[in-house]
């Protein structure tokens, strides 16, 4: 039961996660909250809903067993080394040198241990660097979605089929990254009146559309493009000696069940 409350609570988070990055693909027209939404407020209901999330999934992995003391001093680790790692490139040109981390260590740890590891590392780096701001409740949970996907990642004997699909997911999470990063403050930024604007109640399609076309003229892709390259490269250069040592700390802190 434990174990099953605590996947409920994972689900329910990248569930939640999701809807607070397309908001605006789901409020429909003459809505009040898209007339009195604004950056600012926004921001600041996803990080009053967040923050508490990080705490009971913390206490729901420990009370589950999913989690053990020894394994959060393993998280604690991990997390301040990904904050530091972050700070080489983080936002330089769409140079992203954290997720590469993120990735491996919820596939090695888990789905609840990898949204931690993101969402706590992407704070730890926040605070260190001053780059707190509207975007940082976000980038923490677009960046958690990273790793609640890395953990259900088939597991292979093959080292190189393993790191293959650790690349491919490197990508494609760098893209889906971008796009939730920028999907969230579109309307805010794109203006009124164009056809990159966003527009209330246009329907699905026609705002996919329109959010497609903001991010193909503002570069949105390009930039994910850098931040999948960096990722697929350090994952090419470190997956297999980084998960043989993770593998190893996984083993002593009582992580094999996440790994069957």
């Amino acid at each position: 039961m434990k174990k099953l409350i605590s996947k409920l609570i994972i689900t329910l988070a990248a569930f939640g996660s999701i809807l607070m990055f397309i908001w605006p693909l789901v409020i429909g027209a003459g809505n009040s909250l898209t007339e009195s939404i604004d950056q600012a407020h926004l921001s600041q209901s996803v990080f009053i809903v967040l923050m508490p999330l990080m705490i009971v999934t913390v206490l729901v992995e420990f009370s589950s067993g999913q989690i053990s003391a020894r394994q959060l001093a393993v998280l604690g680790v991990l997390t301040s080394l990904n904050a530091v790692v972050r700070l080489a490139g983080a936002g330089t040109s769409g140079i992203e040198t954290a997720f590469f981390l993120i990735i491996l260590g919820a596939y090695v740890f888990g789905a609840g241990f990898g949204f931690l590891l993101a969402s706590g590392s992407i704070l730890v780096s926040a605070l260190i660097s001053g780059g707190v701001g509207p975007w940082l409740p976000f980038q923490m949970m677009a960046a958690g979605l990273v790793g609640i996907g890395a953990a259900v990642l088939p597991h292979f004997k093959s080292s190189w089929l393993t790191r293959a699909v650790l690349i491919c997911y490197g990508v494609i999470a760098a893209f889906v990254y971008g796009a939730l990063m920028t999907m969230w403050n579109w309307p805010f930024l794109a203006g009124n009146g164009t056809d990159l604007s966003y527009v209330a109640g246009a329907g699905l399609t026609e705002n996919f559309r329109r959010f497609v076309n903001y991010e193909a003229f503002t570069g949105g892709l390009v930039w994910d493009a850098g931040r999948a390259l960096t990722t697929s490269v350090l994952l090419l250069l470190t997956a297999p000696a980084l998960l043989a040592t993770l593998n190893r700390a996984a083993n002593r802190a009582g992580f094999e069940s996440h790994r069957q």
